[in-house]
């Protein structure tokens, strides 16, 4: 059920919007207060009437018509909401949304609104694969926004395809399901590492790694959205901060070691993704390195363990290791999952085309310590997230 929650709908002018009226019926029976707004077009194909009889609230048509003088209107409605959907979505108001247009009711109250934003769209099958409504689906899906992918059939406009907009009982679904994720870690306090390690040679050079930060950023982004309060330690990286995440930015292994060990002990869950040197330069320079004749030789030193450290250290906390390998990568796993105390590791094979260092996809192994696997496999790095967090959340409560 969705009791209590607040959604704003949003109708655009397709034949699709007669499904808007059983979305909010659907919504309203599942407890849910819906607020419709419409844009002009809509209101050539049903009528705000129509919205009204249904959800029980004033329909939304009209920038400019200010009910209550004290609000103002699109403001108040994007504040109000917890979440936003726009179904049917046409090309156009994608296309708005992605280039920050805010000439109606509509698109002003979307890019206004804080609440999470699901977008249905429905349109004809070759309009879908404009690369023009690709690039804005994906400009607007990198922001956060959900879509939820119309289906294939017969079209309004005769053609068969990918473009019907989805039944209004699948859209509650998805919705229900993102409802009761976002319960699935709270309260939780996780601790996330993410990135490379550089380590200073000179003053314009320094040793480091591939690591992109993508699958540590992802983690952290979805435990954020299913209720944890995230710490994220970050190596250099030029990825944005997740929502409702904090921070912090490091640079070397050391400086690593103690933004995780200061905030280790508060924590419930820790997952150690970044890509921390194993080895720095025994002796740096002030001055930058001439070039001289022949070869150079740098000493290394090792740098600390952290996850050994934290194995050992650990008393309540559920421990996550990464295990990035080239040959043999069960068998390095299961030997760092036993040496370093872990409750549990992901292994992938970074040789393997797709899921290596600075790729949007994966493919992992989880082992925990029971011995039992789960292979997750070739999907993007936040679906893989996804199923990381949901085995940590099951084996915590088994454990």
């Amino acid at each position: 059920m969705l009791n209590g929650l607040r959604v704003v709908l949003g109708v655009s002018g397709g034949i699709a919007a007669y499904k808007a009226c059983a979305l909010t019926s659907k919504l309203v029976q599942q407890g849910a207060e819906v607020k419709v707004i419409m844009t002009q077009s809509a209101q050539e194909f049903v009528t705000p009437l129509t919205f009204q009889a249904i959800a029980r609230n004033p329909v939304y048509t009209d920038t400019f018509d200010e009910k209550d003088p004290s609000k103002i209107a699109h403001i108040d409605l994007a504040d109000w909401a917890d979440i936003f959907i726009i179904a049917p979505a046409t090309a156009n108001i994608i296309g708005k949304i992605a280039n920050g247009i805010a000439d109606d009711m509509l698109s002003t109250t979307i890019l206004a609104t804080e609440a999470d934003v699901y977008i249905a769209p429905a349109m004809n099958v070759h309009m879908y694969a404009h690369p023009a409504v690709k690039r804005n689906m994906k400009t607007i899906e990198e922001w956060g926004y959900r879509f939820i992918e119309p289906g294939e059939g017969y079209l309004a406009c005769g053609y068969v395809g990918k473009g019907r907009l989805e039944e209004p009982e699948t859209i509650v679904d998805v919705i229900k399901k993102d409802q009761d994720k976002k319960q699935l870690l709270a309260g939780k306090r996780m601790l996330i590492s993410a990135g490379p390690t550089q380590e200073k040679i000179d003053p314009v050079r320094f040793f480091t790694n591939h690591s992109s930060g993508k699958m540590g950023f992802a983690l952290a982004e979805v435990a954020a959205k299913w209720g944890a309060k995230v710490t994220l330690v970050a190596g250099p990286v030029s990825l944005k901060t997740p929502a409702n995440v904090k921070r912090i930015d490091v640079s070397t292994a050391e400086e690593m070691y103690q933004a995780i060990h200061t905030h280790f002990d508060q924590s419930d869950i820790v997952i150690k993704a970044a890509a921390v040197a194993d080895y720095r330069p025994k002796v740096t320079y002030e001055d930058k390195m001439k070039k001289k004749d022949g070869d150079l030789t740098i000493e290394f030193e090792r740098t600390k363990d952290i996850l050994k450290e934290l194995g050992q250290r650990k008393m309540h906390q559920f421990l996550v290791g990464f295990a990035a390998e080239t040959n043999h990568p069960l068998s390095f796993g299961e030997k760092k999952l036993k040496s370093k105390q872990l409750d549990a590791i992901i292994i992938n094979n970074i040789k393997t085309p797709g899921i290596g260092f600075q790729s949007d996809t994966n493919e992992v192994i989880y082992l925990h310590q029971s011995g039992e696997t789960n292979h997750f496999s070739l999907a993007t790095k936040q679906e893989i997230a996804k199923q990381i967090l949901m085995q940590i959340n099951k084996d915590i409560k088994v454990d």
